[in-house]
């Protein structure tokens, strides 16, 4: 969430902000009013409160007329007291509400506009020119069921559409994806996670989810437990409630999770395969900062994402996300899109996004440097998500014959294959 005092100080900042997003402008103003009342009824609780406790002093002294007229006066107050109570308990909770609506303040060199309107950073790799090259290209669903690694039907007849099995040299490819990612985030100094894929509505909650991304999140409402989209949920729980030494920081967590997501609104759309799907599996970059230090760590994982699509041999953008695309949690994002043959076009397989305070301020995540405590920074990364990662690199390395060149970071967990054989042959 945001901090109340930047609300309070430049409140045109803050409408600025959710005007670029896209948002309801007009819970700006209704927060402030919110707050004014969970200030002012505080400060009339603390006032009757005091005026009861010495009140409470002199009853015991006086006697007579002036003691009834103090014990009237007592009853009075105390129903006064618990009037402001309530008063205060009403305007602090309506207060949060309203607070939890409020998205990250977007950074200002964010592009303006919506999903369209993103603005390319960079071009790296060369799509290649398969007609040049004589043949006409695969999609990775042909070309996975040629290969015995992708099965959809029987996806769909066991758990229904968007729902697929990993078969064979499938799975091989995707242990190795895997392998591949956490060697490289390993190396770059981050703890290696396996994390829970259930959640509590807290940590949820506490990461942004459970706003304009809710109608995504699969809810198990007997256990009122979340299934995670991400493995940034549990991540960014893992230190709730938690005061974190400065020179602890940065902390940098490398998780391994199945990934749920309904999909809610994308009716009809990339439902040939396996880009968008129910249920997937994921390694995601974490890191705890300094807020001070944030921007210079969203650098740094970008870069990270970039070494790990350039060692996949695969041709991508890098997208500087607009306002209105950004999701509540985060100031600015990036994402890298790797072009897809069939398809004609970049398409997201990476994204990083710097939340500053945001999600820190939720889950009650603090550094300690000195005498001070406040809140710091989180981010988060993509470095493989499996399944948009088997669809790029099935028709970018595919040849004629068939068969699919393996890049050599691949191999190693391959067993040393170069190339990924139909069946058939």
């Amino acid at each position: 969430m945001i901090d109340l005092r930047l609300l309070r100080e430049d409140p045109d900042r803050v409408r600025a902000s959710q005007r670029a997003r896209g948002e309801d402008v007009d819970v700006v103003d209704a927060l402030l009013s919110a707050d004014e009342r969970r200030r002012s009824s505080s400060v009339r609780f603390d006032e009757l409160r005091s005026e009861q406790k010495s009140l409470g002093k002199l009853i015991p002294k006086a006697a007579g007329d002036e003691k009834a007229e103090l014990l009237k006066r007592a009853g009075e107050l105390s129903a006064a007291v618990k009037a402001a109570d309530a008063e205060q308990d009403e305007a602090a909770a309506e207060a949060q509400r309203l607070l939890l609506r409020i998205g990250n303040i977007v950074h200002p060199d964010v592009p303006r506009g919506g999903e369209d309107d993103f603005v390319v950073l960079e071009t790296v790799g060369t799509p290649r020119d398969f007609a040049a090259e004589g043949f006409e290209p695969k999609d990775h669903l042909e070309l996975g069921q040629a290969l015995g690694a992708i099965d959809v039907e029987r996806g769909a007849k066991v758990s229904g559409s968007r729902f697929y099995y990993l078969t064979g040299v499938g799975a091989l490819l995707e242990l190795a994806l895997v392998n591949a990612a956490i060697a490289q985030a390993t190396a770059a100094g981050f703890t290696p996670m396996l994390t829970p894929a259930l959640v509590k509505p807290r940590a949820m909650e506490g990461t942004g989810f459970l706003g304009q991304a809710a109608q995504d999140v699969y809810h198990l409402e007997k256990d009122d437990f979340y299934l995670v989209g991400t493995s940034e949920v549990p991540l960014a729980a893992y230190h709730m409630d938690e005061i974190l030494d400065a020179s602890q920081l940065p902390l940098r967590y490398a998780g391994f999770s199945p990934c749920f997501r309904r999909e809610a609104g994308t009716y009809g759309k990339d439902t040939r395969g396996i880009f968008r799907v129910h249920q997937f599996d994921k390694v995601e970059m974490f890191s705890y900062v300094a807020p001070e230090d944030s921007e210079a760590e969203h650098a740094r994982l970008l870069e990270w994402e970039k070494q790990w699509l350039n060692s996949l041999e695969l041709p991508y953008q890098v997208i500087d996300v607009a306002t209105g695309d950004l999701g509540s949690s985060a100031s600015r994002k990036f994402d890298c899109e790797a072009w897809i043959p069939t398809q004609g076009k970049y398409r997201e397989l990476t994204s990083t996004s710097n939340c500053d305070e945001f999600q820190s301020r939720r889950l009650s995540v603090r550094m300690r440097d000195g005498k001070t405590v406040k809140p710091l920074a989180t981010l988060n990364g993509t470095l493989c998500a499996v399944p948009r990662t088997i669809v790029a690199l099935l028709e970018n390395h595919q040849q004629a014959d068939g068969t699919v060149r393996v890049p050599e970071v691949l191999r190693p967990y391959l067993g040393g294959r170069e190339i990924l054989e139909p069946l058939a042959r």
